[in-house]
């Protein structure tokens, strides 16, 4: 059977300051999944969170970019929303960057991961979700997933899997996407992903076909509501085996504790930490950065599970030295490269300080340019 799978995800409120989700917001996320399950607008549902974070995994057969499940999405957020006010929560409402539903979620403020595709006689997803950092945080796991022989055993020794992946590459400064067709252009497309503030992996293909196999949200919260209103907490979805990465090969990238983006007020560097979900609540600095894998069996568009894939003591080592490279960088305080470039300063109080100092330099004299 063809089956939509689809991750909507929200901060509307967090509980204490940005580091977990109230237990009654979380109640009033069910609710509403398991009311639209019994309507028939979904197949099935798993409420889940990272951190802050509220995400709405759902199975269904309307598509992507469906405007019933995304006002279905919206209005959940806007009555978790008022729950959040009722408890005084902190940045109640902050991903909900306008006061009505316009068709669909695009520019919105909440992030998704959708893609449809014909379901296998068996087929195993893994749903990421991730607190306190930045949609190109997904570009190193998804090239190691199905680009890197290092990574994935199956690239050399799978049959099916040996002519590669096309790999759909978004710009979100200029709203432009490029399709890359991997290994044969694999170095021009790590030309652009490993920028990943910018250039952003949207999907994954099979080669030869349109048939998705990862897709990730890919929405940047400060570039919609032109301010900084929180980091943009990302999700992905990877289906895995028979012809795609095994689940040991699409978890393998998240054993390095890798630097993203994000952490501390959005502006600085860190180590991206796998946990189990009863360590998905980041307190240290509002961080580390961390990443959840909530794995599912999808039969007839049933998700069974979902599974902890990171309570597992084989990430200890991931978790450790991701402890040891937060000390690292906070040891930098407001230096870079613990604190951001100042190119993605622009929504801190960067643009202000520089307003007021402008008159203040002058140029320099007796300098080589002199001459």
């Amino acid at each position: 059977m063809k089956v939509t799978l689809s991750i909507i995800k929200a901060d509307v409120g967090g509980y204490v300051g940005h580091s977990d989700v109230h237990p009654a917001m979380l109640n009033r996320a069910r609710e509403a999944l398991a009311e639209a399950k019994e309507k028939g607008l979904l197949i099935d549902y798993c409420q889940a969170k990272c951190g802050d974070d509220i995400a709405l995994i759902m199975t269904h057969d309307k598509g992507p970019d469906n405007e019933e499940i995304h006002r279905f999405a919206w209005n959940t957020f806007e009555a978790i929303t008022e729950i959040a006010k009722d408890l005084g929560q902190y940045g109640a409402g902050q991903d909900l960057l306008t006061d009505a539903f316009s068709g669909n979620l695009r520019g919105m403020g909440p992030g998704f991961a959708e893609m449809e595709f014909e379901e296998r006689k068996s087929e195993p997803v893994i749903c990421f979700l991730a607190d306190k950092t930045e949609p190109g945080s997904w570009n190193f796991p998804l090239y190691k997933m199905f680009a890197d022989p290092f990574n994935t055993a199956g690239l050399v020794i799978d049959p099916s899997m040996h002519d590669g992946f096309r790999f759909e590459v978004h710009d979100l400064i200029e709203e432009k996407k490029i399709i890359f067709s991997c290994p044969e252009e694999l170095y021009d497309m790590l030309v652009f992903i490993g920028a990943p503030s910018r250039y952003v992996i949207k999907h994954v293909f099979r080669k030869g076909s349109d048939e998705p196999v990862a897709v990730t949200s890919t929405q940047r919260l400060f570039l919609m509501a032109g301010r900084y209103v929180g980091k943009d907490d990302p999700v992905m979805a990877v289906r895995c085996q028979s012809g795609l990465p095994a689940v040991g090969e699409v978890l393998e990238p998240f054993a390095f504790p890798y630097t993203v983006a994000g952490w501390m007020r959005g502006s600085h560097h860190g180590p991206f930490m796998p946990v189990g979900t009863d360590w998905d609540t980041p307190t240290r600095f509002d961080g580390p950065p961390r990443v959840v894998a909530l794995g599912f069996q999808l039969k007839d568009g049933k998700l069974v599970g979902p599974r902890d894939m990171f309570a597992d003591p084989s990430y200890d080592n991931a978790r450790r030295r991701a402890l040891d490279i937060a000390d690292y960088y906070r040891q930098h305080g407001p230096f870079e490269p613990h604190r951001l470039p100042l190119d993605e300063m622009e929504y801190t109080t960067m643009p202000a300080v520089v307003e007021r100092l402008k008159d203040r330099f002058i140029p320099l004299e007796g300098t080589e340019r002199d001459h």
